[in-house]
C-alpha cells in the first residue's frame, strides 16, 4: 500500500510538472502575439521574436507578423499559415508595429509637413532591405505610439539593421531625450555615424557638379529630431 501511494503521489508531480513545462514551451516558443495588446511585459527584454515584415510605412519602423518557430512550425509554406499571401483585410489587427530601436531616419511628408532631404531614399532602401522578408525582432519596450520599440537583426544585412541603416547614411543615432532604447549598442551607432559623415554615405553625400549649380548645400545639417523641433515650434 505504501508503494502505492508513493507510485500514485509520483505520478501526479511527473504529470503536473510535464503539464507545466508543456504550457512555458507553449507560451514562450508557439504562441502567436498578433497585435500589441498581446505582447505581455515579460516578453521585454527576454525573448525574440521572429516574423514576417508585411509592410514598410516609413525609414525606421515598419509592420511585422509573428511567426513563432518560423519554417519549422509551417509558416511561409503551409498553405493556411502563407503570411506573404494575406491581404490587407486579414493582416487587420494581425501584425506588430515595430520601431527600430537606436535610429532616426530622415522624415517623410506627414501631415501637411514637408519631407526632410533623403527621406525618399531611406525608406526605399529600409523597404528593398526587410520588406517581405523575415526578421528577428528583440523587444525593448512599447512606446506611446503603441509601438514594440526593438532590436531589429536581419540576414539579409547579417548584422543588426540599425548598424547598417546608420552604416549607409540612411539613419542617424537617435537623440530624443527621453525614451532611447540601444540595447547595448549605442557607441557602436556613433562611431558608425562618424565614419558615415567622414565617407558622405547616403544623407552626408556631397552634391554632385549639377546639383551644387542648383544650389544644393550637400551634408544633410538638420537631423531628424532637430527637424522634428522645428516642426513642433
Amino acid at each position: 500500500q505504501p508503494w502505492t501511494n508513493t507510485s500514485v503521489a509520483l505520478t501526479v508531480v511527473v504529470s503536473v510538472t510535464a503539464s507545466w513545462a508543456a504550457l512555458r514551451f507553449y507560451k514562450r516558443f508557439l504562441r502567436r502575439i498578433p497585435n500589441i495588446s498581446h505582447l505581455h511585459p515579460d516578453a521585454l527584454r527576454t525573448r525574440s521574436l521572429y516574423g514576417y515584415v508585411t509592410r514598410v510605412g516609413d525609414g525606421d519602423n515598419f509592420r511585422f507578423f509573428h511567426t513563432p518557430l518560423g519554417i519549422f512550425a509551417g509558416w511561409g509554406w503551409l498553405p493556411s499559415r502563407r503570411v506573404q499571401d494575406l491581404g490587407k483585410k486579414e493582416l487587420q489587427d494581425q501584425t506588430l508595429h515595430v520601431r527600430i530601436a537606436g535610429v532616426d531616419a530622415p522624415e517623410c511628408a506627414h501631415f501637411g509637413r514637408p519631407a526632410q532631404p533623403y527621406s525618399a531614399e531611406a525608406l526605399e532602401w529600409l523597404k528593398g532591405t526587410v520588406e517581405g522578408r523575415y526578421v528577428r525582432v528583440y523587444p525593448l519596450r512599447k512606446d506611446q505610439y503603441e509601438r514594440v520599440v526593438g532590436k531589429v537583426v536581419s540576414r539579409w544585412v547579417r548584422k543588426d539593421l540599425g548598424t547598417a541603416m546608420i552604416k549607409t547614411g540612411c539613419a542617424t543615432v537617435y537623440e530624443a531625450k527621453f525614451g532611447s532604447e540601444f540595447a547595448g549598442l549605442e557607441e557602436v551607432y556613433r562611431k558608425e555615424e562618424e565614419r558615415a559623415r567622414a565617407g558622405g554615405k547616403g544623407m552626408w553625400k556631397a552634391p554632385g557638379l549639377v546639383g551644387r549649380i542648383l544650389g544644393e548645400k550637400g551634408e544633410v545639417r538638420e537631423s531628424p529630431r532637430e527637424y522634428k523641433n522645428r516642426m513642433k515650434a
